[in-house]
């Protein structure tokens, strides 16, 4: 908070409008996905503190976090929650003041954000600052990086659990609930978005789709999931094969295998985003991948929550968002090849310290075949 009330005195802030709910939660442990209706965080430059909310997140907002003062929007016909935001700014002495607010966010839909427009017009000046409290969990504290690790043993569970029931007839849902399960039983959370899991031709998704199928003699798997401890994420993703690899798979492994290590060499505090995006460019292209990698290779982690795990930055030709010890980051390395039909992916995810990046994941990169 008090790294928070800095930043916002240094941008000429007199407070802030938090819609994200990971600022609500790593600010002050508000736990909920009720942010998918209208919610929001008032966060004074003097550190005070309101929550305008539903109802039905009055009880979680007292037993998950540190907020004394709730304030709740009644459900109702014809209900006007950013009016009655207005009316809790004005009782917090906030007419005339320079708030920063958060319109980036999946807990602020047009619809509303339009709404606290008008009702917030001639009342106070907005300043967009969805940044602000992003830059600040950017860099992990000593006990969210146990948190990190201990997703790490959680991912690393969900991978053994996923080997033991890959085989030729085995069913794909099997397969998730096997490291779904073993997430669950060693204290994990829910990730903030679906595991990815295909195969077949829809091993070359990227995506999670709905439906299932059972593996056949010769067969490809790929899989994206995160260990998740109290919302922290550890991202990993890896292609299996089923049966004898294909020429193809050898050589993304290859490609992967090398592109991991150019990328491992570049996450160092002082290199940009970009940089590493370059060096997984790089060595793809270089043994004739061009066509068939994607135009990012990874992006930045932390307590996520749904509809996505991925945080800012991410790695992409020329981001020059700088790179700093404590910031963690899922590294993937993916080959789509259409015409062959073959996928191969790579990926973990690293704790950036001053030296070489720190995996969290204990378990070898070497190609798994069942």
């Amino acid at each position: 908070m008090e790294r928070a009330t800095a930043a916002m005195a240094a941008r000429g802030l007199d407070g802030m409008l938090l819609f994200q709910q990971e600022s609500m939660y790593w600010l002050t442990g508000y736990d909920t996905f009720g942010f998918c209706f209208f919610q929001c965080l008032y966060v004074g430059a003097d550190g005070r503190m309101a929550l305008l909310t539903r109802s039905a997140d009055l009880r979680q907002a007292q037993q998950t976090s540190i907020i004394d003062d709730i304030r709740i929007w009644t459900d109702a016909a014809g209900a006007q929650p950013a009016a009655q935001l207005k009316d809790m700014l004005e009782s917090l002495g906030c007419r005339g003041h320079n708030l920063g607010i958060e319109t980036r966010s999946y807990g602020l839909t047009h619809y509303n954000g339009k709404a606290v427009d008008a009702a917030l017009d001639g009342f106070c000046t907005l300043k967009e600052s969805t940044d602000l409290i992003d830059r600040l969990r950017l860099v992990k504290s000593p006990a969210e990086l146990r948190y990190v690790r201990k997703a790490g043993e959680l991912g690393d569970a969900a991978l053994k659990a996923a080997i033991r029931k890959t085989r030729a007839g085995a069913d794909e849902g099997d397969i998730l609930a096997a490291q779904q399960s073993a997430i669950f039983a060693g204290g994990g959370d829910y990730p903030a978005n679906e595991f990815i899991i295909g195969s077949g031709r829809d091993a070359l998704l990227c995506r999670y789709k709905a439906g299932r199928r059972k593996l056949s003699k010769r067969d490809q798997l790929t899989l994206e999931w995160a260990g998740v401890y109290r919302h922290y994420h550890a991202a990993f993703m890896r292609t299996l094969i089923v049966g004898k690899p294909s020429r193809h798979h050898e050589a993304m492994d290859t490609a992967c295998q090398a592109a991991l290590v150019a990328v491992e060499d570049k996450l160092r505090p002082g290199n940009t985003a970009g940089d590493v995006f370059a060096a997984h460019a790089r060595v793809m292209d270089e043994h004739g991948m061009k066509q068939h990698r994607l135009n990012a290779c990874g992006y930045s982690l932390g307590a996520k929550f749904t509809p996505s795990w991925m945080d800012m930055p991410m790695f992409y030709a020329g981001n020059d968002a700088e790179l700093g010890a404590g910031m963690v980051f899922f590294a993937h390395m993916i080959l789509m090849d259409s015409d062959s039909g073959n996928a191969y992916c790579l990926g973990r995810t690293y704790i950036l310290t001053r030296n070489k990046p720190e995996p969290v994941s204990k378990l070898p990169l070497d190609m798994i075949i069942r």
